[in-house]
């Protein structure tokens, strides 16, 4: 049954557009979503209010894969994104749910990320820790300001 909830909070140095671009685009995700450890593929994403989105995370070490997936409930560009997320494998049941705020702050974003309704197998700890792995690698994404040119 699911019942784990994680809260993770972060101030990134970026506009909250950069953010928001960067749960809603594929390429993206797969370069900063995966925890440690992790490649990712994403089969479908339709980043809308009623879109269905679905990718993989891959073990890196033994190539093992699971899928997961789920539709959006709320998409505001620049301000907040809550989807769900179920996964393919019969062990890990019920859906999660993720809500994503962003507020434009003095130096950048203010982000604040909710995940709940995750299934009691998966240590809550092990959650947090991967999702704080991610955020690290979003940071690096969205962060840096590189001239065009």
């Amino acid at each position: 049954m699911p019942t784990g909830t994680v809260t993770l909070h972060r101030v990134l140095h970026c506009p909250p557009e950069r953010i928001y671009r960067a749960f809603t685009t594929p390429g993206a995700m797969v370069k900063w979503l995966p925890p440690h450890g992790f490649a990712a593929e994403v089969h479908e994403m339709d980043p809308k209010e009623g879109g269905r989105w679905r990718m993989s995370f891959i073990h890196f070490g033994s190539g093992h894969k699971h899928s997961f997936g789920g539709r959006y409930l709320e998409t505001k560009p620049g301000q907040r994104l809550r989807y769900t997320a179920t996964f393919d494998d019969a062990n890990l049941p019920g859906e999660m749910t993720t809500t994503v705020t962003l507020k434009a702050v003095s130096c950048g974003t203010d982000l604040r990320v909710v995940q709940e309704g995750i299934p009691e197998v998966i240590p809550v700890e092990q959650c947090y820790l991967g999702w704080q792995e991610s955020l690290t690698l979003l940071a690096l994404l969205v962060e840096p300001e590189i001239p065009m040119g």
